[in-house]
């Protein structure tokens, strides 16, 4: 489980984090939602520990990062991956070299071992047959699961999840949400996701916090975001709705 506590953050005299608590459970798959310049990525960054907050707790199973020695945080950080928004996939190296790419910097184990997980990882995501071929040369919902394999690959115990639905059609993004909550289920890891996708939020959302100007406004699941009486959600969830019919009838008339 990881558990926030009173997280706040500033840049330059603007506050844009606001004491935004909350526990993210382990086998849950959670997202964190809100429009444009909420806070999400930045929440998001203070867990994973690419930016400090000013006050607050990240704790990890009970481990205080930010308070924690370098033994800590170099242990915590071993069991996290990361799926990013673009992918981030090495575009000289095939499928197979960015997948292993984690296990050549941070282990010491034998390459016969690194190919077989590597192996094991691109079956689980559906990719066994697309081991040799080069980033450009897959769609981007491929590439994704590629990014997901390489996030797994360490075997973490905690998966985050930037955005990733970004660019893909919609069928292509149900199944890569569907994919981050198989895989959230059955290595039972404790996964984040920051997405504004509502196909998302709907469909995954087992535990879901809702950030407007800073502020945890609103938490709960998929089934009860709907029955929300709070005007800045309402307005969110019409907003995606309607934007969702627009791509739909742009899609029909192309």
């Amino acid at each position: 489980m990881i558990e926030i506590r009173n997280i706040s953050k500033s840049f330059n005299d603007k506050q844009v984090l606001n004491g935004i608590s909350g526990k993210f459970k382990n086998s849950d798959t959670s997202l964190i939602i809100g429009g444009s310049g909420t806070g999400k990525s930045v929440l998001l960054k203070c867990i994973v520990g690419l930016v400090k907050p000013d006050e607050g707790q990240v704790l990890y199973d009970g481990r205080d990062f930010w308070s924690g020695d370098t033994e800590t945080k170099r242990a915590v950080r071993r069991e996290i991956g990361m799926l990013f928004q673009g992918s981030a996939l090495f575009d000289s190296k095939n499928v197979e070299e960015n997948v292993m790419f984690p296990l050549h910097m941070l282990t010491n184990m034998p390459k016969s071992e690194k190919r077989d997980r590597v192996a094991f990882c691109l079956q689980r995501v559906g990719l066994e047959n697309a081991s040799k071929r080069m980033p450009s040369e897959i769609s981007g919902g491929m590439q994704k699961r590629v990014g997901i394999a390489r996030a797994i690959v360490m075997n973490p115990k905690y998966l985050f999840c930037d955005e990733p639905n970004s660019g893909l059609d919609p069928l292509t993004a149900i199944k890569i949400d569907d994919l981050i909550a198989e895989i959230t289920d059955e290595f039972e890891i404790t996964t984040i996701v920051v997405t504004h996708d509502m196909n998302s939020v709907m469909g995954i959302g087992e535990y879901i916090m809702f950030l407007y100007q800073g502020r945890k406004l609103w938490e709960g699941d998929s089934n009860s975001i709907t029955e929300t009486n709070i005007p800045e959600l309402k307005e969110f969830l019409f907003a995606n709705k309607l934007l969702k019919e627009i791509k739909e009838k742009e899609e029909e008339g192309s």
